[in-house]
Formats: C-alpha cells, structure tokens, sequence
C-alpha cells in the first residue's frame, strides 16, 4: 500500500462544505465535496457524550498537534477518512456553531463569538495528512492497525469496517442510529450503547445464532436487511407480550436465547405477572435477573434466583439443637439417616459433613428462616432436592 504525507492542508481546506446531518449524527462531506468524513466502515461519531470535542478545539487554539490523520484516496479526486474522522467531525461541528468552549473568562464561546485571531489561527491551521492507495483489504487491514483515535474500536466496529457494504450501512441506519424512534422500547431489554453498535451487535447475534461474523460475511453486499430486522423484532415482541411488566432488570437478558428455547411454549401473560411480582416481592430472591428465564422454563431451575441461603449463626445454632436432641434419644442428628436401616441410624455427623435445608422448600412457600431449618448429612440433602 502506498502512503503520501501531507503537511499543507489546512482546517479551512478540509472544512470547506462541511454538512453535519444532525438526524444521523453524522459528518458527510468536507474539503469541497470531495472528502467523505465517515464512510460507511466507520463508526458513528461519539466524541461529543465522550466529553472529547472540546479538548479538540483547545488543542488547536493552543498549538498542539492532533496527530497524524489518514485518508483513502477512494477514487480520482474522492477521498475517504480512514482515520480522524471523531477530529474532523468535532472541529467542523465546531465551525458550524454546534458547540461551545470557554474562553479565558470562563464565558460560553461559539466560534462565530470568538475574536478574529482565533477563528483565522483555528482556520489556518495544518493538518499532517497521509494519502492511502491500496487494494480494499490493504486499506481494511490498515484502517484496523492504526486505530489510534484515542476511543479503541470495539468488536463490532471493525466488523463494520471489515464488511462494510449495502447491508452494513443499511443495518447502521436501523439499529444504530439514536434518533430511531423504536430505541426507547429496546432499552428496556438491550444493554449498551446504540451508537458504539452495541444494538447492531445484539441483533446479528440473535439471527445469527451467535455466528456474526459469517452472517455478515454471507450478506454483505446485499441492499436487504428485511431478515436482520423482522428476527430482531419478533424477539422484542415475544418479550413484550409475554412479560407485560417492564421491569429494570430485563435489560441485557439472554433474549436471543430464550426466545429460541421457548417460543414454542404457550404462556398466559396475565399469569406471568403475576409470577413476575410475587417474585419481586420475595424477600428471598437474590438475583431478580433470574426471575424471568426460571418463569419460562416452567418454575424449576431455583439457582437461576439464587434464593437466599441460611447463613452460619442459624446453621450452627440448628446443628447444636439437632444434635444435642438426636444424642439423647441414640439416633442421626441427620432426620433422614435416623429412620434408615443401615450403620448411619445412629450416626452423628459432624458440622462440616453436613448442610442446612428448607423443611418446607422455598419454592412451596417455606422461609429461609430458623424456624424452616434442618441439617441433613449431604448425601441426603443432595437426594431431597426440591422435594
């Protein structure tokens, strides 16, 4: 691959023509209509809710370098930003009265608000510029290697950039754009952030079965995501219909998964909420993100809630009681031993060789308290279970 540096390119130059389209939150065009800002293997610009733009803009204003920018010359006159794209976005948003900085008084400045000096220094400044010419997958290898923009490239953004095509940048417009109405209904089950893919990476992975990079790869150059997004739709609406409560902690659930694994199941919503609330309310759930898949696999996987145990001082004052009592009357402080026919009938175990069990399990409305407390030797709490 071959690269030219330029050092002559002023900010003026490059932001000639800039466009900012607030409703992709994206910088299209600069350097007269001739440079692409972000192309479509590149990720949404994210320096502004990084906190990143303004230090931008005191850099300059300062004199300091903002390292080294790289453009793929894409065509004759056409160029792409291959690296520099938050810079350049950030110092045309700037130009265009987007955001503000603080003068040395501490007041709030837009560029058109600042003194000729400094709008002329900022215009005038260079650029240290590298020209890129290669083959596609020398400029995707490259573009991945000097990924140096300060915010790293998550997984998916490089997948982005790797297959970057029709359906990538119709994907992004779906599912990464922070406009599109339907993000307020998907976060309530969708952790991360839209605009670093986070949502695009959820969706691939459900219709992909976890296989993204092949999804991907199979659909690149396709102009439809109809199958991307009616999978990822008819998940989010099996969620909805099927748990009418929203509650906090369905965000980031293994949506993909369970709805693979039960959608086949008929369920009432009206009795899953009140599945849902009762075990909201149980003092004894530990982990509410468990609620929802332990509902759907038919209220029998208990660990998925991790019910509160008992904790050291009930079980040993429980061990003490049980044992005081079965020494008396010749017989297992195990309950379950004590009325067996083999040599543990008399057996007393010791404190370590045993665990604490509901009498009545949790599941059928027993407490974790003293009260609902036994110690069994572990071979015979092993057997109960859930009995």
């Amino acid at each position: 691959m071959k690269t030219t540096l330029k050092t002559d390119i002023t900010i003026r130059e490059i932001c000639n023509g800039f466009q900012y389209n607030e409703l992709e939150e994206k910088g299209l065009f600069g350097w007269g209509g001739k440079l692409t800002i972000q192309p479509e293997y590149q990720r949404n610009y994210i320096y502004a809710e990084h906190n990143k733009e303004i230090p931008v803009i005191d850099s300059i204003l300062k004199g300091y370098p903002l390292g080294l920018i790289y453009f793929n010359k894409a065509g004759e006159n056409h160029f792409e930003v291959l690296d520099g794209q938050q810079r350049i976005t950030s110092i045309g948003r700037f130009i265009t009265n987007k955001f503000a900085i603080k003068d040395d008084n501490g007041m709030h400045q837009y560029f058109e608000g600042l003194a000729p000096e400094l709008r002329e220094k900022i215009l005038d400044t260079k650029l240290l510029i590298y020209i890129c010419e290669g083959t596609e997958p020398e400029i995707k290898e490259w573009f991945k290697t000097i990924n140096i923009a300060g915010i790293p490239l998550n997984q998916q953004e490089i997948n982005n950039a790797v297959f970057s095509g029709p359906f990538v940048t119709l994907a992004k417009q779906e599912f990464s754009n922070s406009k599109n109405s339907n993000i307020i209904k998907w976060r309530a089950y969708l952790q991360g952030n839209v605009k670093r893919q986070d949502y695009l990476e959820k969706a691939l992975e459900w219709v992909s079965k976890g296989e993204i990079v092949k999804y991907m790869s199979i659909n690149r150059y396709k102009d439809d995501i109809s199958e991307l997004k009616d999978y990822f739709n008819t998940v989010i609406e099996w969620v909805s219909t099927t748990f009418i409560d929203v509650k906090s902690d369905m965000k980031g659930r293994d949506w993909g998964r369970l709805y693979e694994t039960y959608k086949n199941q008929p369920y009432s919503p009206q009795e899953v909420s009140k599945l849902v609330n009762k075990l909201y309310a149980d003092p004894y759930v530990d982990d509410r993100k468990g609620i929802f898949e332990y509902i759907l696999g038919g209220l029998k996987d208990h660990k998925l809630l991790n019910v509160r145990l008992f904790d050291e001082a009930t079980k040993r004052t429980v061990y003490e009681n049980q044992t005081q009592k079965a020494t008396k009357k010749g017989i297992s402080n195990c309950s379950y031993c004590a009325i067996g026919h083999d040599s543990n009938k008399t057996r007393i175990w010791s404190y370590t060789d045993m665990d604490a069990d509901h009498v009545t399990a949790w599941s059928k409305g027993g407490a974790t308290d003293i009260k609902n407390c036994e110690m069994l030797c572990k071979t015979h709490n092993r057997a109960k279970g859930n009995r």
